[in-house]
């Protein structure tokens, strides 16, 4: 289902902004942006790596099992349809498809509870059918 795709993001949960970015951009060496994407000043952070993979950066409770999360990109679209096998197939969904900074994802657990991310952006069918 999801053999096609690629990784495009790694997702962190972090309970400072200023702190992680300041860590990321000084320390590890990364060209870290500062994103706010609704203007309502919940900022977040964004550094691209190499194979055009981004680290995301979010400010929320970060505990075991929920960060990082690996994000796989469906350039073709379809979310609602591979959200939609994911479930037929057993997958526990844990976000269903919803609105994310320019586009859509949803989150699904493996059977240790680690979440895995499905995104794709605004322009992309979310259907296939």
């Amino acid at each position: 289902m999801l053999s096609k795709s690629r990784i495009g993001n790694i997702c962190y949960y972090v309970s400072d902004i200023d702190r992680t970015e300041a860590f990321y951009r000084d320390v590890v060496g990364l060209d870290v942006q500062r994103m706010d994407d609704d203007g309502d000043g919940n900022a977040w952070l964004i550094a691209s790596i190499a194979n055009n993979i981004d680290l995301l950066f979010f400010r929320m409770e970060s505990r075991p099992g929920n960060s990082p999360i690996v994000v796989f990109d469906l350039a073709e679209g379809g979310i609602d349809d591979v959200v939609e096998g994911l479930a037929q197939k057993g997958a526990t969904i844990v976000t269903p498809v919803s609105h994310a900074p320019g586009g859509w994802s949803s989150e699904f657990a493996d059977p240790d509870g680690h979440q895995i991310s499905v995104y794709q952006t605004e322009d992309a069918p979310r259907s296939r059918k």
